[in-house]
């Protein structure tokens, strides 16, 4: 019994050694890192007029954007994933003026690069807004209060 243990554990300790060595000897000279995805960014998917104002990062899976249009007082919200290529997720988008559940405008769905935009008339008002990508969810509460009016 102590034969078949002892040959088990030499069996395993020469496995890894042969491990090791391949993987030394496959990456000699080069240094291969796994592509990153690249962070989302805003592409004006709102329309034309529309300035991005402020973005809240969903780490690992994308950005929402928060954009606004001067000449309209309309707020816009798009949520974007920081790859496009893929199978297709649970993303939402969300609007609504400051604690007012009755102005809330949202789009919700499975997408592969974003979802929105929704469009808000909040001229010289707080906005509540957010969005989700994959069940990870942010916002961010009474913002951009009117100070692009």
């Amino acid at each position: 019994m102590k034969c078949a243990v002892s040959a088990r554990v030499a069996g395993a300790t020469l496995l890894a050694a042969a491990t090791t060595v391949t993987a030394l000897v496959a990456g000699a000279g080069t240094s291969v890192a796994a592509p990153a995805d690249a962070a989302a960014t805003y592409n004006r998917e709102c329309g034309t007029g529309y300035a991005q104002v402020n973005q809240i990062p969903i780490p690992g899976r994308g950005t929402v954007f928060l954009a606004y249009n001067s000449a309209t007082g309309k707020n816009c919200v798009v949520t974007k994933r920081n790859s496009s290529t893929g199978s297709r997720l649970w993303v939402g988008s969300w609007i609504q003026r400051d604690k007012d559940l009755k102005s809330k405008q949202e789009q919700y769905g499975f997408y592969t690069s974003y979802a929105g935009p929704v469009y808000l008339d909040a001229k010289g008002k707080c906005v509540d807004w957010g969005g989700e990508i994959d069940g990870y969810v942010v916002a961010r509460y009474k913002t951009n209060c009117g100070t692009l009016a």
